[in-house]
């Protein structure tokens, strides 16, 4: 019998395709029965500069399945534009042909059975493979590795250690820079400690000390390679104290701040950069608009809203780049510099299939060490599912869908609230469901279920404030993450009308009954922003509710209904 690497070296696959850059190659590959490292990782080096670029890893050290959006919509000027578009649109709009390994990567169609054709993506080990192979190809003095955040938080592992086993590991890639948004919720004391121990710069341009009302961190950092001076101004997510805690870090603030991304790119190219990079934790629709209004700003290499993209957008001219989430891609572009100014560039995100992807032995090693005090318990096994578990989506996500229904029991509560984060990895019917894969969608500092009473109008209130951070026509208001996952209760949504007026048909499922403004209800969720939120924590009440429900069997979620 084959093994999964075997398979993957040796499958029969789709008919080649002509189309841009690393599609067709893929498919072509497939199309020859061979696809392998070397063609994963083979790329036409141009110019004198490399950038790489890994974000929004959330924590995930190993291999893992991670099902991308079947419906990520947009509103205002990028309605139908990449990011917002998925499934057979979006194998359409990149000549993908359907079955292949990019499909498999970027979309959602037919993920069950291509995952298990195609086996897990990611892994640190890989993505130090290749990192490695993209130096001894370019010289180390040609290649920036640049980290665009959310990186220390959102596994078991990251939590027991306030980071330490995710700062030691990418210590060890060596990065040349890092900005943030969920790291800051480690609390302002944590991170300033870790960012005064790491061996590169943490930039964030838009972070100033509340007291003082000046630059709490370092704005920009310039690096010399290929002969070539580049410029990476650092960019955290402007909305953390809304989006997380603000008592965690009462003494910073945030924001946009594109009148000082403005000046950070003036003040760089008067010192002398031939190229300026934003390494940025904006979400990819705030950056295509800062594209639009900022000159100047060659590269910009977006995070935070997991978006995975083939090929770079362009505004203004400027490259926008989305690599992904959870270690499944890294981006590598090469840029070709002359006379003070970018000449052209190539670009590939690579993707990390990690039967196919040798692991680094060194990387492999130092990631079971820091993992090996919580193993056991890393596999302790809560129960079994036989649905596809995965959060990503803009309305529902089968992982929440079963953290619902345990506050719903465990709470006894008649609605029941799951955030609509964007981290948490995906679990294949059949697999079992284990300590690891708990956290994976749940483990954060914040993590209390709480239980109160809410009136309709409150409820009401609140699915409406979500929605117009998701939806709102201004990129510049909008928050990331999805809407907020709700149990218990359905509603209609109408993404484009304004706010306050979205949200229609509330009903409570159990009575099919109308939400009654005026009537109070007994709410449960968690991951309150609030201090001193009391409540157990998110991972037990759903591990009480699997020893009660070892099998996990979910009917499809139809308590949403979507005006788009």
């Amino acid at each position: 019998m084959f093994s999964r690497r075997e398979f993957l070296m040796a499958s029969v696959a789709a008919a080649s395709i002509a189309g841009p850059g690393m599609i067709g190659r893929w498919s072509r590959a497939m199309a020859q029965q061979a696809l392998t490292e070397d063609e994963l990782l083979s790329f036409d080096a141009t110019g004198n500069v490399t950038l790489v670029h890994i974000t929004d890893l959330h924590a995930q050290l190993k291999p893992l399945y991670f099902r991308e959006p079947s419906i990520n919509l947009g509103v205002g000027e990028a309605a139908g534009l990449p990011p917002h578009v998925t499934g057979v649109d979006f194998l359409k709009l990149y000549n993908i042909e359907p079955g292949t390994p990019h499909a498999y990567a970027l979309t959602s169609e037919d993920f069950v059975s291509l995952a298990k054709a195609y086996g897990k993506m990611g892994g640190l080990d890989r993505v130090a493979t290749v990192i490695k192979r993209i130096r001894a190809e370019r010289g180390e003095d040609k290649v920036l590795l640049l980290d665009g955040g959310d990186t220390w938080q959102g596994s078991y592992t990251s939590l027991q250690t306030e980071g330490a086993d995710m700062i030691e590991v990418m210590n060890a890639l060596q990065p040349d820079a890092m900005t943030g948004h969920w790291e800051f919720t480690y609390g302002a004391e944590r991170v300033t400690e870790v960012i005064e121990s790491l061996p590169f710069p943490f930039l964030g341009s838009n972070i100033y000390d509340a007291e003082w009302d000046e630059p709490a961190f370092e704005a920009y950092r310039m690096f010399e390679k290929g002969g070539v001076n580049v410029a990476v101004i650092g960019q955290a997510f402007p909305y953390t104290p809304i989006a997380n805690p603000r008592w965690m870090f009462p003494n910073w603030s945030f924001g946009i701040r594109e009148e000082d991304i403005i000046a950070n790119v003036e003040a760089a190219r008067e010192e002398g950069a031939d190229v300026v990079v934003l390494l940025s934790h904006n979400g990819f629709d705030v950056d295509r608009k800062l594209a639009s209004r900022v000159d100047g700003i060659d590269v910009i290499l977006t995070g935070h809203t997991h978006d995975a993209l083939p090929e770079p957008v362009i505004v203004n001219d400027t490259l926008v780049i989305a690599s992904g989430s959870n270690g499944k891609f890294l981006s590598r572009v090469d840029l070709d510099v002359r006379d003070g100014a970018v000449q052209g560039y190539t670009y590939r995100l690579i993707p990390i299939f990690s039967d196919v992807i040798t692991p680094d032995a060194d990387m492999t090693a130092l990631i079971d060490k820091v993992r090996a005090p919580y193993e056991a318990e890393l596999a302790r096994e809560l129960g079994r599912t036989e649905s596809l578990l995965y959060r990503r989506g803009n309305f529902n996500g089968t992982f929440d869908d079963l953290i619902c229904d345990a506050l719903l029991a465990e709470r006894e509560a008649d609605i029941a609230l799951s955030p609509g984060f964007r981290w948490g990895t995906s679990l294949i019917p059949g697999q079992a469901i284990t300590v690891e894969d708990l956290h994976n969608a749940t483990s954060m500092t914040y993590p209390a279920a709480y239980r109160s009473m809410m009136t309709g109008s409150l409820i009401k209130d609140i699915i409406e404030d979500v929605a117009d951070n998701l939806f709102n026509t201004d990129p510049y208001y909008q928050q990331g993450g999805d809407m907020v996952r709700v149990g218990g209760m359905g509603y209609r949504i109408n993404v484009h009308e304004p706010m306050g007026s979205r949200i229609s048909e509330m009903t409570l499922l159990k009575t099919g009954e109308a939400i009654d403004p005026d009537k109070e209800y007994a709410v449960a969720g968690w991951a309150s922003v609030n201090e001193g939120t009391e409540g157990p924590a998110i991972w037990d009440v759903v591990e009480g509710y699997l020893e009660k429900n070892p099998v996990v069997q979910l009917e499809e979620n139809t308590s949403v209904i979507v005006d788009a």
